[in-house]
């Protein structure tokens, strides 16, 4: 094949990709559609960085140390994608809706799922008996929906433009099971697979993976090599040397001052002649004004006191008038722990800490400025005050 590197050169090219997984993934895909050195590299560098973020913000959720490592980027099919996952995983969809056009998915193992959602509900990450449920795919979709805008937040930095996505939505699939529908017509197509170990705590030692289809992949690498090609000349250019200054028409080229020789009238004009050009970067050297020049101290006009708003009201507060201000009544507040959250359903209730017939908070823009009563105004409630609260 003309020009096209052998399976040996793309895996040292890659940096040390697993040759038995590469080349079987290699071997499979057409060669016609892979990308070239340049491509995988750019991508697995976007990846890498991406997804390092996306650990940072996963650590947080899960309180636990989260260490991803390099990617490694190979190419797979589904059909040979479910000859090699003997377990049940979880494929995450990633739509980008700003920046970018195209869809990516993350695949991780149903095992690891259960870890990451208990821990995110406040459990040790041993609870694992439970069969995995939309409680499960939600919290995940919650976790890769902020762990991958962490992760398009680096992107945007990379490609000069802002990137988002839409929520990620979660779907099980048993590849020992029929084959699920979505998938039924991706079973020819070539996707660029970047793989990470992913380590979270003492609890998950595995491996996650994103699968590019190839034209989105494409498309990444094209918007990264724009960037950086539109960054080159700024880094590249020199400036241009200063021009020198041109000397005044009306004053003839002078020689090298005399201090003993000139008066002292005459300092201001040398200042400003031929034989005193500013240097490149350096501010020009002006003249002292003439001494016959009037300066006066500034003088400002004394303000006005303010008076109290319930007399009468300052002179320019009619200005402000009328600026709409939010309004809020608090009945009360409590809290709730995720878990508890996320057992909520139609007739729950929730106790509050306030008392029966105890006043409720008024807030204006989120601050507390008076106590009142809920009264019923024909078929709408209202609130009467009944104090006001003074800082």
């Amino acid at each position: 094949m003309d020009g096209m590197l052998s399976q040996e050169e793309i895996n040292a090219l890659l940096g040390g990709a697993d040759t038995g997984s590469g080349a079987e993934d290699v071997s499979s895909a057409n060669s016609d559609v892979m990308l070239t050195p340049e491509e995988s590299d750019a991508l697995g560098e976007i990846a890498n960085i991406s997804m390092g973020t996306a650990a940072t913000t996963l650590s947080v959720l899960v309180n636990n140390r989260v260490d991803i490592t390099t990617p490694t980027v190979t190419y797979t099919t589904m059909e040979e994608l479910a000859e090699r996952q003997v377990t049940p995983c979880v494929f995450i969809y990633i739509s980008y809706r700003v920046g970018l056009e195209g869809k990516n998915m993350l695949i991780l193992n149903e095992k690891d799922v259960k870890i990451i959602t208990d821990l995110m509900m406040g459990g040790d990450g041993t609870n694992l008996d439970a069969e995995l449920g939309e409680l499960h795919l939600s919290a995940i979709c919650e976790a890769m929906n902020q762990m991958m805008g962490s992760a398009s937040t680096s992107m945007s930095s990379m490609i000069n433009e802002m990137v988002d996505i839409s929520p990620p939505t979660a779907t099980r699939v048993d590849f020992g099971e029929e084959f699920p529908d979505e998938f039924k017509n991706l079973i020819d197509q070539t996707f660029v697979q970047v793989s990470f170990k992913m380590e979270v705590g003492d609890l998950v030692d595995s491996q996650i993976m994103q699968l590019y289809p190839m034209e989105f992949a494409r498309r990444v690498y094209e918007q990264f090599r724009g960037a950086a090609m539109g960054e080159a000349p700024a880094e590249s250019s020199e400036p241009p040397a200063p021009e020198p200054a041109p000397a005044p028409a009306a004053q003839p080229q002078m020689a090298a001052p005399q201090p003993e020789m000139q008066p002292q009238t005459a300092a201001p004009q040398m200042n400003m002649g031929a034989q005193q050009q500013p240097m490149a970067g350096m501010q020009p050297m002006y003249a002292m004004p003439p001494q016959d020049i009037n300066i006066q101290p500034a003088q400002f006009q004394s303000f006005m006191p303010v008076q109290n708003l319930n007399g009468i009201a300052p002179e320019n507060i009619d200005l402000i008038m009328d600026v709409p201000l939010e309004v809020t009544v608090e009945l009360g507040r409590t809290s709730k722990s995720i878990k508890e959250i996320l057992d909520f359903s139609p007739g729950t209730i929730i106790e509050l800490d306030k008392l029966a017939g105890e006043p409720v908070d008024v807030l204006v823009n989120g601050k507390f400025v008076a106590k009142g009563e809920v009264v019923v105004i024909e078929e709408s409630f209202g609130i009467r005050v009944t104090e006001i609260i003074k800082d």
